[in-house]
């Protein structure tokens, strides 16, 4: 077994660093020139998704689990819980004019 020795044994046994490398490592190096300035607005995209959380009733999530993975192992699409949902929402969020 190798013999034990203080932590301050170690850290005056390694070598001496050049201190503008490490304010280099520290701080990063600056650029010379600053970015060029987007005078017109950038689009920002519109997310294709967004989180949600709810809670369902247990009896609920338990079939869309098994739902999702037996439609998964059958190779049926849509598959994914998230896809599953999507689709259930859909025809009511039209029937009652939430979407068009």
């Amino acid at each position: 077994m190798v013999e034990r020795r203080p932590l301050i044994d170690g850290l005056a046994s390694t070598p001496a660093i050049d201190p503008q490398r490490e304010k280099e490592f520290v701080y990063g190096t600056k650029p010379a020139e600053p970015p060029p300035v987007c005078i017109e607005p950038m689009a920002v995209p519109i997310p294709d998704r967004m989180p949600i959380s709810t809670r369902i009733r247990g009896d609920f999530a338990a079939a869309l689990k098994r739902a999702s993975l037996e439609r998964e192992l059958n190779g049926v699409k849509p598959f994914a819980v998230q896809d599953i949902l999507e689709q259930a929402l859909e025809p009511w969020l039209k029937t009652n004019g939430y979407i068009a």
